[in-house]
């Protein structure tokens, strides 16, 4: 882990073991090149595909995307992450996604169209069981990939008041509240019929936020109001130039710290888009396209300075990273590790 400039930065690799992967892998990342170097592997959790960490950065939570969907917690304070008890299951399948928010662990299940809040205790370790899961319904006209909900992520909004799910199958973003480990439904929002939502990132002023439509390769702006909990489409922008050549199915999305810069990765095309907000952040601009330096890129992540992009590729089996232009936002690749199956990125 990190510790004032001191130590050595760490990176967390998820991956898809059924598909090969290693499990979960630590790396240490030079903050210079953000050059990343294999450390550890820990392979005892099922496609631990998507990674969090506690607010202290000294628990990682792993969701186990299968049928009999669960969350794993590792101590991570060395260079191999350690189990922190049992899998705890979800009461969902197919987990694609999870985040902490008001001392739950929080997880948008793919399979069943749910999302699970899971008790987390002083020391960060998982109490054992949930205590909520909250259904979503409804379907969209995309056959057959919205013939029934597929919550795709779930994560708080930056007031830290709201947990906000997006779910592919119903064209739709959910705000819900979080009271004595309840999750209720406050709000849902309507999206374009058939765009597919999959990922939001968040500006960081915190007045707008970006979904980002898997199944129409477009990024909907929409206004944010922590006061109310409301979110308000206001434009659609293509993340592609042109007509996509073969499939195009966008997967990540972040957006850079100072907020000018807004990148999202495209499997099938596989390719990085850059796309600039306008002064009030409704309007975005795209600016540029680059290879993703792999195939299938399943995730995107920024490194805590902003200086460096990371593309988790799926199906070529590595994690690539870039250098962002300060200027342009454009990403410059650096260089590459081998990660069979990778699916996520996140920093220490």
């Amino acid at each position: 882990m990190a510790d004032g400039g001191t130590r050595e930065q760490r990176a967390f690799i998820g991956s898809f073991t059924a598909a090969g992967g290693p499990g979960v892998l630590t790396a240490a990342v030079d903050r210079g090149s953000g050059a990343l170097t294999l450390l550890s592997a820990v392979d005892g959790v099922p496609d631990p595909s998507y990674l969090a960490l506690s607010p202290a950065r000294d628990v990682l939570y792993a969701v186990s995307e299968t049928a009999d969907g669960a969350v794993a917690a590792y101590r991570v304070d060395g260079d191999e992450p350690k189990p922190a008890g049992p899998l705890v299951s979800v009461g969902g399948s197919g987990p694609t996604h999870l985040s902490v928010f008001a001392g739950h662990v929080l997880t948008a299940n793919y399979g069943s169209g749910s999302v699970t809040a899971l008790p987390v205790r002083d020391d960060g370790t998982l109490v054992g069981a949930a205590s909520s899961v909250l259904q979503h319904k409804g379907r969209g006209p995309h056959t057959p990939r919205q013939q029934s909900p597929h919550a795709h992520q779930v994560q708080p909004d930056p007031s830290g008041r709201w947990a906000v799910t997006v779910d592919l199958g119903t064209d739709s973003v959910r705000v819900c509240a979080l009271d004595g480990g309840r999750l209720t439904l406050h709000r849902e929002i309507a999206l374009r019929p058939g765009s597919g939502p999959r990922h939001l990132a968040f500006h960081p002023r915190g007045e707008h936020a970006y979904v980002l439509n898997e199944l129409a390769p477009t990024v909907t702006v929409c206004r944010w109001s922590a006061l109310e909990g409301s979110l308000r489409p206001v434009g659609e922008t293509p993340v592609l130039s042109g007509v996509p050549d073969g499939d195009a199915y966008p997967s990540g999305i972040v957006v850079s710290p100072d907020g000018r810069f807004v990148w999202t990765a495209t499997r099938g095309q596989d390719v990085v888009s850059v796309l600039t907000p306008d002064a009030v952040g409704e309007g975005l601009r795209l600016v540029a396209t680059v290879p993703c330096g792999g195939a299938w890129p399943r995730a995107l992540a920024l490194d805590p300075s902003g200086r460096f992009l990371y593309a988790a590729n799926e199906r070529s089996g590595d994690v690539t990273w870039f250098a962002v232009d300060p200027d342009t936002g454009v990403p410059r690749r650096g260089g590459s590790v081998e990660v069979r199956a990778a699916s996520c990125v996140v920093f220490g």
